[in-house]
């Protein structure tokens, strides 16, 4: 029988062969390359007995209008059996504007919550005890504040420093490659992420204190291999650095964390998460000489594919973030963010989430793929796979390192180029139908119109928000904000490490952009150089 008239390749367009066999693994050794999990190089998996032990982390990212109204979300979530939060924050708070800037009219708590002061964060986490609940907050430029506030946070509930655990994403670098959420250049944006490092080290021993994602690289359109790649890459140049800075890599290396999409491409996806383990624990025990087992780690949190989804026949998405989120546990993910079916249309609803995180439930409890370890391992065609990826990965690798590093592949705009190459391929592949997507191009109901319940956000809601900041900014005492401001600037004109005094603002109630404005003086703001 003749083959289907389509192209036979994953979904960034590796070809797949008919059938795989032992000639496809010619140089693999079971030891060297595959192991057992827990052990290195932890191509199978992290923990020894992985979720016969203890299941993923059900993280929903969350967050929209004002604090108030986040926190109601966030226990709504924890009510339905979620076990872990995620902070999704708005536009004004993610560029360092406080909720009155001009540039931040029309944009209050619309993608994410609003968050000001240490006022909106102690509203945010209100009647959730911070010692026993891990938090994830999806901030990179202005991160050093947004952690001092939940630190602040913790005070105020007393809780330790040494007792909070959660993630700050914390990952300027892929700003500059691919989401372009950032304030300062470079250089003092490495400062400050080795300041929280440092600082972590010595008071917050058990937060992970950068969150390196490789999610928005591929959201912007990247390849399965460059998305790992390029993670891998910025996490390199995280931990060189780290030590530049004075660190012992053993120091702050067992709390960096990862971040993957999980793409559509089951199998990809899958061999995706292997050689980024296995990578990973090669270059930190022999290129950088970690010595402890956990700096060899490479522990991630997944989210579904937003990429993948679609506005046509949106219950269609419940079905690909199913698939996905299974291809995510199959890889051996730590934590997991599902989609909500109407993301590509709008924050999702109290429904919609209750859905998403159902699947992953029925996923953990129902199907049975919690019960074996890496259950893929030997499959001929897996092993392969994992084996392209890496092999596609060191390539990027020498490439990165022959233009100078990963700061200079950003200046050069080669991470931009290669990205913007790889999404125009694919969306030709989906305009000529080459590519079949499901509802768009093909399996289409004309005149169908979209008909589900959609989150709408309050316009009041901004106004209820600047009135709140305003009257902040009178009530507080003004003249410990201004000495706050000003031991900061100095700190940040010198090397003093930043965050004691980002910490003593907070507890002013200095606002976040006050804080981003000194910081911004200080430090200036970056511009990228155009690319054609």
């Amino acid at each position: 029988m003749a083959d289907r008239d389509c192209r036979f390749e994953t979904v960034s367009s590796l070809p797949v062969n008919d059938l795989y066999t032992p000639l496809d693994l010619t140089d693999f050794d079971y030891m060297r390359d595959l192991g057992f999990p827990g052990d290195y190089p932890y191509t199978r998996g992290v923990q020894g007995n992985m979720y016969r032990g203890r299941l993923w982390t059900m993280r929903q990212f969350a967050g929209f209008a004002t604090a108030s109204d986040s926190n109601r979300r966030y226990k709504y979530l924890l009510e339905k059996g979620q076990t872990g939060l995620s902070v999704a924050f708005d536009m004004p708070t993610i560029m360092g504007y406080d909720s009155d800037h001009p540039r931040a009219l029309g944009e209050v708590g619309r993608v994410g919550v609003a968050i000001d002061s240490l006022q909106d964060m102690e509203t945010l986490f209100d009647g959730i005890p911070l010692d026993q609940v891990s938090t994830s907050m999806t901030i990179n430029a202005p991160a050093s504040i947004i952690w001092c506030m939940y630190i602040a946070t913790g005070e105020k509930q007393g809780v330790p420093s040494e007792k909070l655990t959660g993630t700050i994403q914390n990952d300027i670098l892929k700003e500059y490659i691919a989401q372009k959420s950032w304030i300062f250049p470079p250089e003092p944006s490495m400062r400050l992420i080795t300041d929280i490092f440092a600082y972590a080290c010595r008071h917050v021993p058990k937060w992970n204190t950068v969150s390196i994602s490789g999610y928005h690289i591929r959201e912007a359109g990247s390849t399965a291999a460059q998305e790992l790649a390029f993670t891998l890459a910025d996490g390199f140049a995280y931990v060189e650095a780290g030590i530049a800075a004075g660190l012992d890599v053993d120091e702050f290396a067992p709390r960096l964390s990862f971040f993957f999409n999980a793409h559509i491409d089951f199998f990809e996806e899958i061999a995706k998460y292997r050689a980024a383990r296995r990578i990973w624990a090669r270059r930190m025990k022999e290129k950088y000489g970690a010595k402890n087992p956990k700096s060899w780690l490479l522990r991630f949190h997944t989210q579904t594919a937003g990429c993948s989804l679609t506005a046509q026949q949106p219950e269609n998405n419940i079905v690909r973030t199913a698939y996905e989120a299974m291809g995510a546990v199959l890889g051996g993910t730590q934590s997991l963010h599902t989609n909500s079916m109407d993301e590509v249309l709008a924050l999702p609803t109290e429904k919609a989430v209750q859905i998403a995180l159902r699947t992953q439930q029925i996923l953990a409890h129902e199907t049975g793929v919690a019960n074996v370890i890496d259950p893929l391992a030997g499959s001929y065609y897996v092993e392969a796979l994992t084996s392209k990826m890496e092999a596609e990965a060191e390539r990027y690798f020498e490439e990165i390192e022959k233009r100078g590093g990963v700061l200079a592949a950003i200046d050069q705009n080669f991470f931009q180029q290669e990205i913007a190459d790889a999404a125009y391929h694919y969306q030709r592949a989906i305009d000529s139908r080459q590519r079949i997507q499901v509802g768009v191009n093909e399996f289409v109901n004309p005149g169908e119109t979209v008909d589900i319940e959609i989150l709408k956000i309050d316009p009041q809601i901004e106004k209820d928000q600047v009135a709140r900041l305003q009257k902040l900014r009178r009530e507080r005492d003004n003249i410990r904000v201004r000495e706050t401001l000003d031991a900061l600037r100095r700190a940040c004109a010198g090397t003093e490490n930043a965050i004691p005094r980002i910490l003593d603002c907070v507890r002013a109630y200095a606002t976040e952009g006050e804080m981003i404005q000194v910081m911004r003086e200080v430090f200036g703001e970056y511009k990228e150089k155009p690319t054609f």
